[in-house]
């Protein structure tokens, strides 16, 4: 239990089981989420198949787990959670020098990635933006991301920009917000649109990309330079 004052959840709060092997680092995060009346984390795991057991038994909105656990480690739990439980969304929580699995996690299905060395702020934002269906690239690890897929980077930023000529004015702009983490709900309000014209914009773009998800199709906002890395 984190010590505190009580924060009332809202009805429809956001269920969220955090898996990581380290106490502190649980403690530390659950305190940063428990702030939030929106969001509720109703259980943690120290390693990855009590993360698999526990999201079958909360069927949470949310997975926040630690690549590097005992046992199953945190991406081979996350490729199970999202097997058993495709509702159920898969944020990363990654270090500096882990940039190698996260290609591996992008091909699984992770809805984004958060720095545990970050600001504070981005776990909720994270969190809501997962829970809604969003993509959220944590900016220092989106850059490493960039980076480390991009052997000539300069060519890269080229390919992502010939890619994007092929979207419309619109589409464009939807996929600058896809980059900013934005879920549909917020790319609608941001442009004036309904979230079934987002959905369906979504779904266009990533089928001119040629990309399997929204993170695929955040990085390449990035790479393009429609969204910011920082």
């Amino acid at each position: 239990m984190v010590d505190g004052p009580v924060v009332e959840k809202t009805v429809h709060a956001i269920r969220v089981v955090l898996a990581d092997d380290e106490p502190v680092i649980r403690a530390g995060v659950r305190a940063i989420l428990a702030a939030d009346p929106g969001i509720d984390v109703v259980a943690e795991a120290a390693g990855g198949r009590e993360l698999v057991d526990a999201v079958l038994a909360h069927r949470p909105d949310v997975a926040l787990v630690d690549i590097r656990m005992p046992g199953l480690d945190g991406l081979a739990a996350s490729a199970e959670v999202r097997r058993a439980a495709p509702g159920t969304a898969v944020l990363i929580m990654t270090s500096f020098g882990e940039d190698a699995y996260i290609a591996r996690a992008l091909g699984d299905g992770a809805a984004g990635f958060l720095l545990k060395t970050g600001d504070p702020r981005e776990f909720p934002l994270g969190v809501r933006a997962a829970a809604e269906g969003g993509a959220y690239l944590s900016p220092p690890v989106a850059a490493r991301v960039i980076r480390g897929l991009a052997g000539d980077r300069l060519s890269r930023a080229a390919a992502a920009r010939e890619r994007v000529a092929a979207l419309t004015g619109r589409e464009r702009e939807v996929l600058a917000l896809v980059g900013e983490g934005l879920p549909n709900a917020g790319i609608a309000a941001r442009l004036h649109l309904t979230e079934g014209s987002v959905k369906t914009y979504v779904s266009t773009i990533m089928a001119k990309l040629g990309v399997p998800n929204r993170v695929r199709a955040a990085l390449i906002a990035h790479e393009a330079g429609l969204a910011d890395v920082r």
